[in-house]
């Protein structure tokens, strides 16, 4: 049994999948299967049930989970220690974020991490907020970076990052002459929106108190996407302001603030509140903390 075996019976053991496991793990299905299979001969039991279409896990394969998780845990903290020792941060930080974060919000945080840290290696996760906080339980990334508030009592939060929605019109829009608009205003034009997370929540709520019945167009799971539909006129859209900078000074979009209302953004760092942090994790918050320009801690 060695570490790689352990890696991947976890990727299988998360996703419930041999695929997805293989995707994860830059592996053929056929070798991921192998692995498994002598995973269970040296264990001397069935540690996943493949009966039925579907992947699962047996009572065995329950308990042996726990035991690898800890075991990966403890093998993590063991080189962070030595690391410590050393004095000199060097290993591996992964961190889950959406798109916009990672197009964004991250990059010149990373940027001058490595600058400071060469010989920590950073790895990214794309996903949705739902399932960054499941990687950050989980322990398959060190850190999430998601819009607060995030209600679990296993995490906390460090906010990195402020920032409000903006509504974004094409160049040539009615409202792209105004200095600003209501709710009331942008809710008569045809609306492209995220199909989920929290500033869908946070427009529904709004919208439900001004007693609005906005007309969605098209319901999009990329903020990337939904800049370009609006740049193509497909209809306007709302965005957190850091996210359009870019396309606003290319006059791609115009950026309206909302004059009746401030939907505010906040990202932070979160992570497991059990966590030992190593030197490297440390240094990776207070450099976020500082580029980002948000010196409170918040969140459980």
């Amino acid at each position: 049994m060695d570490f790689d075996q352990l890696e991947t019976f976890l990727a299988v053991a998360r996703h419930l999948s041999f695929s997805r496991a293989a995707d994860k793990r830059f592996r053929t299905q056929p070798a991921i299967s192998s692995q498994i299979r002598l995973l269970e001969e040296e264990v001397g039991a069935k540690l996943l049930d493949r009966s039925g279409g579907k992947v699962s896990l047996t009572a065995s394969g329950k308990l042996f989970l726990k035991f690898a998780e800890e075991l990966m845990e403890s093998r993590k903290a063991m080189l962070a220690g030595i690391a410590e020792t050393e004095r000199v941060p060097r290993g591996e930080i992964v961190v889950g974020a959406n798109e916009g974060t990672c197009l964004h919000i991250l990059p010149e945080v990373f940027a001058e991490f490595k600058k400071q840290y060469p010989d920590v290696n950073i790895s990214i996760t794309r996903s949705d907020y739902a399932r960054i906080l499941e990687s950050v339980i989980d322990n398959s990334v060190d850190f999430g970076v998601v819009s607060l508030p995030v209600d679990d009592a296993r995490l906390k939060a460090v906010r990195i990052h402020r920032d409000e929605l903006f509504i974004i019109v094409p160049p040539q829009h009615p409202l792209a002459g105004k200095k600003s608009a209501t709710v009331a205003e942008a809710a008569e034009f045809p609306l492209v929106v995220p199909k989920g997370g929290h500033t869908r929540d946070a427009l529904e709520d709004l919208f439900f108190e001004r007693k609005l019945k906005p007309r969605y167009i098209m319901e999009l799971d990329s903020s990337e996407l939904l800049k370009r539909f609006v740049a193509a006129d497909a209809g306007i859209g709302f965005i957190a302001r850091s996210n359009v900078l870019e396309d606003v000074r290319a006059n791609v979009l115009t950026a309206v603030p909302i004059s009746d209302a401030t939907i505010r953004r906040d990202l932070a760092l979160v992570f497991r509140k059990d966590k030992s942090l190593s030197r490297a994790a440390r240094a990776f918050i207070d450099i976020a903390v500082r580029i980002k320009g948000v010196d409170a801690a918040a969140g459980k």
